[in-house]
């Protein structure tokens, strides 16, 4: 049975800029509480939270991953995320059942743009927020410009909690700005305790007064203490920053090392003693905006699915217990799918071990296995509620088509990728019936990458990805007159059929067909025949072979034999005159999108320069409200120029842009690229 109640547990959101240290973030607060017995090393391939082989393989972190912390009774549930922007699905997961988000910083780097993105998803989450700036054990980090950094950036909420102090330019402690303590390490890693030294007193007095000032914001008693210099305890301080990160109006910055695990033992009070319950929220919200009450005591639980992994080795559910306690005597209904679901095995995972529980309080984490109708973003209960509020994921636009290199493969992949899209909700499969290929959508490069890598080890598929082809169109710009004869004689009943038809330009998109044959030279029961054959032959284009669309085709003469002509003979007449339709100005047609990207001011030049050479057409641009320094450049842009814009926009951007695209309509293409593409059509029409 789990021993933990809803107020002894805290779900924490690690995020931050790949490299900042995170997963080694995790790795020190479990090494510290005794949760392993030894300090696993991301380039050593031994962490608790990225054990996936293919998180190994490229020393990142790939998928959110759980870790349970136990410190001084309390259950810290730590969910450490990639930084690496192709995983942000996995990040609106985590984000999306925490309580509160730690945002880890490179004490060298500074506020990168990572730091910001996972600003900006726990804002977007109402997730209370703080800081832990790592790696202050190198010389090169540097206290002062990474708080004014974050200040500048994030503003006055953001306030000093565990500051380093620092000696000929090397850190040999740090202060708790709550009590004035000081925590002196040696080479060993062991820290004793003690007061600030005389020469760091300033130094330390000045911070304090920051967060005092941030701490008396919070309730009036403590504004009029802090303006008459009575002293706040360190009681009623800490009482103030748990209300302060709560209602976001306090974000505390703490400084340590997680390779040397300075810090991190603050880090852990400051959690246990500050950091917002699953309670704290009062209600959760439905998929309709509604409220849904919190009840830490009820007996009939609301569980929630954020996580599918899907592997060789079954389906493991990942859920949050959102209201209600749950033991495993329990059924529940899924909502969506009307199917009960039996809760005989509940376990907690800490990495890829799992431990079986028999109950969860309110606000824990856990899994089950084997749960074959239940899926990503469901809602499992017995209460009349409607489902929770869905997790937002990103919509991925790099498309590449997905070959295998074995011929007969194709329902492996299709297998494979069923599997893949269980557990990555922002992986898009297809198969394109215009284009014959099979295409997948994906975040970036590396997460395309991921996925190829996953197919081979997981479903023994070797594939290959390539640039995919466009759904090109084809129409005509004058109108003609064409004629097709259909003559064979050969023996017994012969064929014939005989058309005249007016081709020109049709106002819609596909054929509109019209007949006024007089005098009975085409028999009306073969004008359907003809119609049809007009149709099948518009599958090809006459100039690449790309569908035809919006053509005009009247019937207004043609002639026939009672005995020879047939339905099938005016079909094969309808296709002789198509044929004549090279004469008639054909065009290729290339699909239009508009594009809306979102970028910093500072790169509109770039972006804009960019789109010219990708032959887009800039609409406009405007500042977005809300969202300072930032301004939507609206674009129209051919899709056959958009194949890498992912990956274009985040190098010129530095990962701060974003993009939504969508088809708008189609245009004639330029000449010299519409040879280009009919060169390109002939080459694959002969390799058949």
């Amino acid at each position: 049975m789990s021993k933990f109640t809803t107020s002894q547990i805290r779900n924490i959101c690690l995020m931050g800029h790949g490299g900042s240290g995170k997963t080694s973030l995790a790795e020190a607060m479990l090494y510290l509480t005794k949760g392993t017995d030894r300090l696993g090393k991301t380039p050593d391939g031994n962490t608790v939270c990225d054990f996936d082989p293919e998180e190994i393989k490229r020393q990142m972190t790939i998928s959110s991953s759980i870790a349970p912390v136990i410190w001084k009774d309390i259950k810290i549930n730590v969910i450490d995320t990639p930084g690496y922007l192709d995983f942000l699905g996995e990040v609106k997961q985590a984000v999306r059942v925490a309580d509160a988000a730690l945002i880890v910083m490179d004490g060298k780097a500074g506020v990168e743009v990572g730091t910001e993105l996972a600003w900006d998803y726990a804002t977007e989450a109402g997730l209370p927020k703080s800081f832990f700036i790592n790696k202050f054990d190198d010389p090169e980090a540097r206290f002062q410009k990474c708080f004014e950094q974050l200040r500048e950036t994030f503003g006055v909420s953001v306030c000093p909690l565990l500051i380093p102090m620092i000696e000929s330019n090397t850190v040999t402690g740090f202060v708790n700005l709550l009590d004035l303590r000081t925590y002196v390490y040696d080479k060993n890693g062991n820290h004793t305790e003690g007061a600030v030294p005389a020469d760091y007193q300033s130094v330390a007095e000045e911070y304090r007064d920051m967060l005092l000032e941030s701490i008396a914001g919070t309730n009036d008693d403590l504004m009029m203490k802090y303006f008459d210099g009575e002293e706040i305890t360190k009681e009623e301080a800490t009482e103030a920053l748990h209300e302060g990160i709560i209602s976001g109006a306090i974000c505390p910055v703490i400084c340590g090392s997680a390779g040397k695990m300075w810090g991190v033992e603050d880090l852990l009070d400051t959690i246990k003693e500050s950091y917002p319950r699953h309670t704290a929220k009062k209600v959760e919200k439905d998929i309709d905006g509604g409220e849904i009450v919190i009840d830490k005591e009820g007996k009939e639980p609301a569980l929630f699915v954020f996580k599918t992994v899907s592997d060789s080795f079954g389906k493991q559910t990942f859920f949050k217990v959102m209201t209600g306690n749950l033991d495993n005597s329990m059924t529940l209904k899924n909502i969506r799918t009307g199917t009960s679901e039996k809760f005989g095995h509940i376990f907690e995972v800490k990495g890829k071990k799992t431990t079986e529980v028999d109950s969860l309080a309110c606000g824990d984490i856990g899994m089950i296995q084997k749960l074959v109708n239940t899926d990503t973003g469901d809602t499992l209960t017995n209460m009349n509620i409607k489902p929770f509020r869905q997790v937002e994921y990103p919509t991925p636009y790099l498309t590449m088509a997905i070959s295998p290199k074995s011929k007969g493969d194709e329902d492996k992949i299709a297998t494979g990728m069923s599997k893949i899209r269980d557990e990555d909700h922002t992986i898009l499969f297809e198969n394109n019936a215009e284009t014959k290929q099979l295409l997948i959508s994906g975040m970036g490069d590396i997460h395309l990458d991921l996925v190829k890598s996953r197919l081979k080890s997981r479903y023994g598929v070797d594939v290959d990805l390539s640039k995919p082809k466009i759904a090109y169109r084809e129409t005509i710009r004058k109108s003609i007159q064409a004629e097709g004869k259909h003559k064979k004689q050969s023996g017994g009943h012969g064929q014939y059929g005989h058309v005249r038809i007016t081709f020109k330009p049709g106002e819609e998109e596909g054929l509109t067909f019209t007949e006024s044959v007089v005098g009975g030279a085409v028999p009306k029961n073969y004008f359907p025949a003809v119609e049809k054959g007009l149709l099948e032959s518009m599958q090809k284009g006459v100039l690449a072979g790309y569908p035809m669309v919006s053509l005009a085709a009247d019937l207004y003469d043609g002639s026939y034999h009672e005995v020879d002509s047939s339905e099938m003979a005016f079909k094969i007449a309808a296709n002789l005159a198509y044929k004549e339709l090279v004469k008639a100005s054909p065009v290729i047609m290339e699909p239009i999108g508009e594009l809306k990207v979102i970028v910093p001011d500072s790169i509109v030049g770039d972006v804009i320069g960019d789109l010219n050479k990708r032959r887009g057409r800039v609409l406009g641009m405007e500042h977005i409200e809300g969202k300072k320094g930032y301004q939507i450049v609206a674009a129209e842009v051919p899709q056959a120029e958009m194949t890498d814009y992912t990956i274009a926009l985040r190098a010129m951007s530095q990962g701060k842009g974003t993009f939504s695209y969508a088809f708008v309509r189609y245009e004639d293409v330029p000449g010299n690229l519409a040879q280009k593409i009919i060169d390109e059509a002939q080459a694959d029409e002969e390799k058949k």
